[in-house]
């Protein structure tokens, strides 16, 4: 397994939307497996494959609480069926956007479709965390970030710190 370099904003690829998967074979598994990797060493929750420069509909995340067995997911192209009329509020974070946490409004539940790591077809009813960080990473896949959800001023605020930031390190 590879810890593969994470992508920040305002790298243009983090806005691209990620094609399908059209098998799950080897390397498949290979970049699922890195993606656990580097999201555990960044640390993180979840991780999608647009953050790591790749363009696939893969995302990884792990909501198991910090003293828990780490309990990894892998989604390949994930589809959200059903979400909830009911919401909920959580502060995320992004590895893509370090250091800058907000309270995001999103569907308390979400029934998402989804391939696991052996391409078995899948479904889960998530609430609570696990539906936050679903959204989130999905989200990635679509080219949106957990910005996009923030007042036009907040966003600009933040999306102008990481430019400023990028250019000083001659990104």
């Amino acid at each position: 397994m590879t810890i593969r370099p994470i992508i920040t904003i305002p790298d243009p690829v983090l806005r691209q939307v990620c094609a399908p998967i059209e098998s799950i074979d080897a390397d498949t598994r290979a970049l699922a497996d890195d993606m656990l990797e580097t999201m555990y060493d960044a640390p993180g929750i979840g991780l999608a494959a647009s953050q790591i420069g790749i363009l696939k509909r893969i995302f990884v995340l792990d909501v198991a609480k910090e003293d828990a067995p780490k309990e990894p997911m892998v989604f390949i192209n994930p589809k959200i069926v059903w979400s909830s009329d009911e919401l909920s509020v959580y502060q995320e974070g992004c590895l893509s956007i370090p250091e800058y946490f907000e309270d995001v409004e999103r569907p308390a539940e979400v029934t998402v479709q989804f391939l696991n790591r052996e391409g078995n077809e899948q479904e889960i009813k998530a609430d609570g965390l696990l539906a936050t960080c679903i959204q989130h990473e999905l989200d990635h896949l679509n080219g949106k970030l957990f910005i996009d959800y923030l007042s036009k001023l907040k966003r600009d605020r933040v999306v102008k710190k990481f430019a400023k930031q990028a250019k000083l390190a001659g990104k």
